[in-house]
């Protein structure tokens, strides 16, 4: 409360209850519940076959959910079909009519029955779009004489152009290099909050995840098993399976017993302190980045050094197992040196053994 006013709760833009999606005996959604807020990037994270496209296609209406609802702002739109739901869906392959030069690219979905838009205003529509995308000078070049980068842009602009109310990202940067994918990723979310236009991002690609999402979803096998902001689902991942997902190299598992106030892996060795009240058994995980090469008690042994620049990635057996450690690059270990790996307790992570 301030000043005597009650503070307004923003309400969702977009609310899944429930939504459960069959094709045959394959449950692609289980009993889906989201939120997306009016000016919010989410970004969907999951593997192939994780059911993120069929989430998309869902939220789209091409796809009708067997049970729960999809309510857009204050309507129930799960019955709608996709023309009443004014958003918009980019898929990873471009979908360009490859003879149409750029312009009618951009026009078509302005021209679709019912728009009824003046030739003045379609122009209008098309030059902004291809202004903000930095595209106006391609605008009579044909679509298949563009460059990957080049296509992908226009296919974003096709969909910018209609002004939807809601912006669906198929894995939009998936089949572009890497240095393009770096750039287009910046320029998305820079986009986004231009036009402040609510968006769903979908990926596999855990660097998009944290670095575009305001908020991310990890999705498995029709499961949400966890949401929150980038630093929440990579500094406190709700299980093993989600801290997987993020960090490269991935984060260390350690299987561990409290033995006398420590947790001590299979072969003994002593990892920290453990809390009290804590179970016997647990799962215990550690980033490449906490774990500093030397200040510990027992021996590990440097296999693999992989120079990143910046940094190195040492690779070591300690502990029973195979650690990933992140140094300063010019560290100066080599294959065959001794470490004595020191993880810093307060970023470890601890699960159920189970």
């Amino acid at each position: 409360m301030t000043d005597g006013m009650h503070e307004t709760k923003q309400q969702p833009f977009l609310r899944l209850e429930g939504v459960t999606k069959r094709f045959g005996k394959v449950v692609a959604l289980d009993n889906i519940c989201l939120e997306l807020m009016p000016d919010e990037l989410l970004v969907v994270l999951g593997p192939t076959g994780a059911g993120k496209t069929t989430l998309l296609r869902t939220i789209a209406g091409l796809e009708r959910p067997d049970a729960g609802a999809v309510h857009l702002g204050s309507a129930d739109v799960t019955h709608a079909a996709p023309a009443q739901r004014d958003v918009a869906l980019v898929f990873q392959n471009f979908a360009l009519y490859p003879d149409w030069p750029v312009r009618k690219n951009l026009e078509f979905p302005l021209r679709a029955p019912g728009r009824d838009l003046a030739a003045e205003a379609v122009a209008e529509r098309v030059q902004w779009a291809a202004d903000l995308l930095r595209i106006a000078h391609l605008l009579d070049k044909e679509a298949v004489s563009l460059s990957g980068g080049e296509m992908q842009r226009v296919a974003i602009g096709r969909a910018i152009v209609r002004r939807p109310r809601l912006f669906l990202m198929d894995e939009p940067l998936s089949n572009l290099d890497a240095k393009l994918r770096e750039a287009l990723r910046t320029e998305l979310a820079v986009l986004r909050r231009e036009l402040g236009t609510p968006m769903i991002f979908v990926t596999h690609d855990q660097v998009e995840a944290l670095s575009m999402g305001d908020r991310i979803v990890v999705l498995s096998e029709g499961h949400i098993l966890q949401t929150g902001t980038p630093e929440e689902v990579y500094r406190r991942p709700a299980s093993p399976l989600v801290a997987r997902q993020l960090g490269q190299p991935p984060i260390n598992l350690f299987e561990v017993r409290r033995v006398d106030g420590q947790w001590r892996t299979e072969d003994g060795t002593p990892i920290m302190q453990a809390e009290p009240g804590q179970d016997a058994t647990a799962v215990l995980g550690i980033r490449p980045e906490d774990i500093a090469p030397t200040g510990g008690g027992v021996e590990g042994r440097v296999q693999v050094v992989e120079n990143m620049g910046a940094t190195e990635i040492l690779l070591a057996a300690w502990a029973g197992q195979e650690i990933h450690m992140i140094v300063p690059s010019g560290s100066g270990f080599r294959p065959g040196d001794a470490v004595y790996p020191a993880p810093d307790a307060a970023r470890a992570v601890t699960w159920p053994a189970a």
